[in-house]
């Protein structure tokens, strides 16, 4: 009896296979080299020579040589520790103010804009064509003590409430930790905006109108439909916002005063003015440690797994 012959389409199991040249195998990695070589030279190479810097010992005069004195990282905390926790405190209001701010904006871009849905993303994403520094300043000047904003904060009494609460003082917003968290909400508002942006557009609408014919309320399609499908938008925003603002150094150096220093604010004072290397690089191992270890916890609490 003759062997059955495969289907057309099938492959024949009995054939060998025959391998792909060795020059197309290697297609692949000779695409990623570019990209490797710009992680080699521009990331791991002064990460490598950081950490090396932050188990020297020295001065500028003498010379600093390694010596693997590794107590620095405990002086660091030790001495530095408010403004680890300032940091962070202040990274994680401006990302939930972001975060309330954000998702009301990026929801009518996706469903309501309609036909000015361009115009707006062009207005969120504006600010990014002017310097960092001159939108911060430009804060400065919107918080001046005698500016409108101020003068109807004071007129309306909500002054009075923040000074109680202990984030301004007396009438004046400026050298506050509110105005270095407006500046941090401002600056990074686009970076929710964006991926919470996406998120939502993907969404089907018809769900929202099954949800409808099964007599759901808006805010139970919002809580049990639109919220859990937009959780990677979120995920991405939060990461986006919190991960920047927590080493940010300019809004506190142009809206606060020294009570209001940030650890970026300490990190470019050591390196550019102290001239202590081996504190300021062992201030951002340890800065670049705790937030990666956040971030981590905060995606396996997530549970958004289809984030890439």
């Amino acid at each position: 009896m003759t062997a059955a012959r495969p289907a057309p389409g099938v492959p024949d199991s009995t054939l060998p296979v025959r391998k792909p040249p060795a020059r197309r195998r290697l297609v692949p990695y000779w695409l990623l080299l570019p990209g490797i070589l710009w992680l080699i030279v521009f990331f791991a190479a002064p990460l490598v020579y950081q950490a090396s810097t932050s188990v020297q010992t020295g001065s500028l005069e003498e010379g600093f040589k390694v010596t693997w004195h590794f107590a620095t990282y405990w002086e660091a905390i030790a001495e530095y520790w408010p403004q680890f926790l300032r940091s962070v405190g202040y990274a994680a209001i401006a990302t939930a103010l972001c975060l309330l701010l954000g998702y009301p904006l990026a929801y009518l871009i996706a469903f309501r804009a309609g036909r000015w849905r361009n115009l707006v993303m062009i207005l969120v994403i504006a600010p990014f064509f002017t310097s960092f520094l001159i939108r911060t300043l430009a804060w400065k000047t919107i918080l001046a003590d005698g500016g409108p904003v101020v003068g109807v904060l004071n007129t309306l009494h909500v002054l009075d409430v923040t000074s109680a609460l202990g984030i301004t003082e007396g009438h004046r917003v400026l050298a506050t930790p509110l105005a270095v968290v407006c500046g941090l909400t401002y600056n990074f508002l686009p970076f929710m905006v964006l991926p919470l942006y996406t998120s939502l557009e993907r969404i089907d609408p018809r769900l929202h109108e099954a949800a409808g014919d099964l007599y759901a309320r808006p805010a139970t399609t919002f809580r049990r439909v639109t919220f859990p499908l937009s959780m990677p938008g979120v995920v991405a925003g939060t990461l986006l916002t919190f991960i920047p603002a927590a080493g940010d150094y300019i809004n506190a150096e142009l809206l606060g005063s020294t009570d209001q220093k940030m650890i970026g604010n300490v990190i470019q004072s050591q390196f550019l003015r102290v001239l202590d290397y081996p504190t300021a690089a062992a201030l951002s191992f340890l800065l670049m440690a705790a937030i990666l270890a956040m971030v981590t916890v905060y995606i396996r609490k997530s549970g958004t797994e289809d984030l890439v």
